[in-house]
């Protein structure tokens, strides 16, 4: 069973199974690997706990930058970005998050300019910038199939594309 349930129409926020959610919170416990460490500020955002989901991406984000992998520590400044918009820190995550397409795609990793595209989008699309978001939605579906990506992984692109040309009545 998935903990995302679906994608609320009016906000494009994730609509989550609370239960499942927080007992997957529960078995990861006090594990603190990259892997653990994000799939916690995952589950703690989706609950709406973001002092402790922000904690959570901060440590994530020093972890990633220790192993040297700079892909890692680039998907995890992503996620920090997403705690940040659910926060309501609308302009520090969309600079973060401009930076992280930037640097994505000067490292040809399509997979994160997708991630960071479409996260860039649900900024815009907070912040009533429709036009903008729909383009950062289109880009990363775009992105997503030279990737090879799932339909499950295109579907909440697939989603916000139709919230946004809605709201802007196309």
């Amino acid at each position: 069973m998935s903990i995302i349930t679906g994608y609320d129409p009016k906000t494009l926020r994730e609509t989550v199974d609370v239960a499942a959610a927080e007992k997957r919170l529960s078995e990861l416990g006090t594990l603190r690997s990259l892997s653990a460490l994000n799939e916690k500020l995952s589950l703690l955002r989706l609950l709406g706990r973001l002092d402790e989901a922000w904690d959570i991406a901060n440590e994530a984000l020093r972890q990633a930058r220790f192993s040297g992998d700079r892909e890692q520590g680039l998907a995890a400044r992503i996620r920090r970005a997403q705690v940040q918009q659910y926060q309501g820190k609308l302009v520090p995550a969309l600079t973060d998050l401009t930076i992280c397409a930037e640097e994505a795609r000067g490292h040809e990793w399509t997979t994160l300019e997708a991630t960071a595209l479409h996260n860039r989008g649900r900024v815009l699309f907070d912040q009533r910038e429709y036009r903008e978001a729909l383009a950062d939605f289109k880009a990363a579906v775009v992105l997503w199939e030279k990737s090879g990506a799932s339909m499950d992984q295109l579907e909440s692109s697939l989603i916000a594309i139709g919230v946004a040309e809605a709201f802007l009545g196309k």
